[in-house]
């Protein structure tokens, strides 16, 4: 998996508010994951039927760690959703 360079988002205002509602984490926080080391990247081989999708498992610029599901249209990231990393996700990041 290749992301576009220069790393650019495409937001949909619904995701951008329902990822601060439903996991209270913010837009800018799931920017930031993108920039910082380390990231793992993962196939979404399971929700990738319309669209390829992938899995990010990152840091904040504050150390919290997020999984993230997201696509590349038009060469620019889409976060579909994104929250706190659960216990397996954090032993997979960790390794």
């Amino acid at each position: 998996m290749k992301l576009p360079t220069p790393i650019t988002f495409e937001w949909d205002e619904n995701n951008k508010d329902k990822n601060w509602k439903k996991h209270k984490v913010q837009h800018k926080e799931i920017e930031e994951v993108f920039f910082n080391r380390p990231i793992k990247f993962f196939a979404d081989a399971k929700h990738s039927t319309v669209e390829k999708r992938y899995l990010a498992l990152g840091k904040t610029n504050d150390d919290c760690l997020l999984s993230i599901v997201f696509t590349i249209r038009s060469n620019k990231v889409r976060v579909i959703s994104a929250h706190k990393q659960s216990r397996k996700e954090k032993t997979i990041y960790e390794k």
